[in-house]
């Protein structure tokens, strides 16, 4: 299996980040907050894509901050 380029990193661990934790996050908040109706799957769909849309730059933004200020409580 070819690997990716080190210079992306950041880049696939924000996609990553930001794609598993809009996932579960929108699973779960759609799921507390209208219960397993009829349109439960477009709800939770429509709530990851937009969860996605703001999780993926948020998380390639605050991944080096908080690298930085976790390295210093360590």
């Amino acid at each position: 299996m070819k690997k990716i380029n080190k210079k992306y990193h950041t880049l696939l661990f924000g996609a990553l980040m930001g794609l598993f934790m809009s996932f579960f996050m929108s699973l779960c908040i759609t799921l507390l907050n209208v219960g397993l109706v009829s349109n439960f799957l477009t709800m939770w769909i429509k709530a990851f894509l937009g969860g996605f849309v703001i999780g993926f730059p948020t998380a390639i933004i605050v991944t080096p901050v908080v690298k930085r200020i976790a390295d210093k409580l360590v």
